[in-house]
C-alpha cells in the first residue's frame, strides 16, 4: 500500500478537523463552484434535499426489508431563529410519518435544535419534537456529539425521558467515559441505546484512537453488556470484521427482537441486506437536507480511502474542457 496506516489516520484527523470548522463550511457553500463539487460528493450519502426525496428513500429502505431512521442533517446551530426553523422541519417530518406506514425513527443532534445556544432552548425544542414523534407512532433517537458535549447530551436526554421514556440515546465506544455512562443509562431506563464507534476528532485523553485494536474489544464488551441487559440495542457499525467478532462472541443473542443492526445510507448497503437475509433485524439511516458539509466530511474521515470514491462521484466527462468542469451543472 502506497499510503501507510499512520498517513491514513492523519488524513482522517484532518478531515475531522475540517468537519468541525464551521467557517470553512460557510466559505465552501458560499462559492458556487466549490458548492457544486461538495454537492456531487454528498449524493452517495444523502437522501436528497427535501422531505419528498427523503421519504422516497425511506420507501426504498422499507421495500428492502429494513426499518429506517430519518434525519434532516445539521448541528451546532448558533442562532435562535434558525434553531426554531430547524425544529419546524422535524415537526414536519413527524407529521409526514403519521401516514408513512413505515417503522421509522426520528434522529437528530440536540445542538441542531439549539442546545449549543442554550440548554433550555434545546430541551424546549426537543420536547416539542418528541411529542410530535409520539403522536406519529414513533420516537426520537438522540445522536452523539463531541466529547465536550457528552454531559450536555446525556443531561438533556435524562430530562427528555421523564416525559418521553421511549427516547433513545447514542453512546460512543471510543470514549473512555462510556463504560460509566452506560451504567447511568441502564439505571435510568429510557429507550433504545445506539452504540457507535465514534466519528469525531477527540483528544487522546478522552478517547481510544480509531485505529487502535482496543477499540474493537471495547465495542464488543459494551455491546455484550447492552444485549445481556435486555435493553433495546442498536449495533451501529459498517465494520465487517467487527460484525464477525460480534457474531462469534454474542451468537444467537443478536437475533433477539431487542437487537438491531443499523447502518448509514450509502455505507454498507450489501452488508445490511445480507444481515437481513440471515434473520437479523436491520435499520438503515437516511439523512437529507442542504447542510450536509460536516456530515459528509465525517463519513470520509471514517475511511479516508473513500476520498477516491469522492473523486469518482464527481462524474466528469472525458471531454470536459480543462478548467471548465467546476462550472458544470
Amino acid at each position: 500500500m502506497l499510503i501507510s496506516p499512520e498517513e491514513l489516520e492523519l488524513a482522517a484527523d484532518n478531515l475531522r478537523a475540517m468537519a468541525r470548522d464551521e467557517q470553512l463550511k460557510a466559505q465552501v457553500m458560499a462559492m458556487p463552484a466549490l458548492a457544486r463539487v461538495a454537492h456531487r460528493i454528498s449524493q452517495r450519502y444523502l437522501a436528497g434535499n427535501t422531505l419528498d426525496t427523503a421519504f422516497a428513500q425511506i420507501a426504498q429502505i422499507t421495500d428492502r426489508g429494513h426499518r429506517s431512521s430519518i434525519e434532516c442533517v445539521g448541528e451546532s446551530i448558533r442562532d435562535t431563529h434558525v434553531a426554531e426553523t430547524e425544529t419546524g422541519i422535524f415537526l414536519s417530518i413527524a407529521e409526514r410519518l403519521k401516514s408513512s406506514k413505515t417503522d421509522t425513527t426520528l434522529s437528530f443532534d440536540l445542538s441542531h435544535l439549539g442546545s449549543a445556544i442554550d440548554s433550555k432552548l434545546g430541551l424546549h425544542n426537543a420536547l416539542h419534537v418528541a411529542r410530535a414523534a409520539r403522536e406519529a407512532g414513533t420516537y426520537l433517537m438522540i445522536s452523539a456529539e463531541g466529547s465536550d458535549r457528552t454531559d450536555l447530551v446525556l443531561d438533556l436526554w435524562e430530562r427528555l425521558i421523564r416525559d418521553f421514556p421511549e427516547t433513545g440515546i447514542t453512546l460512543q465506544a471510543r470514549l473512555f467515559r462510556t463504560s460509566q455512562d452506560l451504567v447511568r443509562v441502564l439505571e435510568l431506563g429510557g429507550g433504545p441505546v445506539r452504540l457507535v464507534r465514534g466519528a469525531f476528532q477527540e483528544p487522546l485523553k478522552a478517547a481510544i484512537a480509531r485505529n487502535h485494536p482496543d477499540l474493537v474489544d471495547k465495542y464488543v464488551q459494551l455491546a455484550g453488556l447492552l444485549v445481556s441487559s435486555g435493553r433495546r440495542t442498536n449495533i451501529a457499525t459498517h465494520d465487517e470484521q467487527l460484525i464477525r467478532r460480534l457474531k462469534q462472541e454474542l451468537g444467537t443473542a443478536l437475533l433477539s427482537p431487542q437487537v438491531e443492526f443499523e447502518m448509514l445510507q450509502g455505507l454498507g448497503t450489501q452488508q445490511l441486506d445480507a444481515l437481513h437475509n440471515e434473520g437479523f433485524i436491520t435499520r438503515e439511516y437516511a439523512v437529507f437536507g442542504p447542510e450536509y458539509w460536516l456530515y459528509v466530511l465525517n463519513r470520509l474521515a471514517e475511511d479516508p480511502q473513500r476520498i477516491m470514491l469522492a473523486v469518482a462521484d464527481l462524474r466528469l466527462s472525458p471531454n470536459t474542457a480543462q478548467g471548465s468542469w467546476m462550472s458544470e451543472s
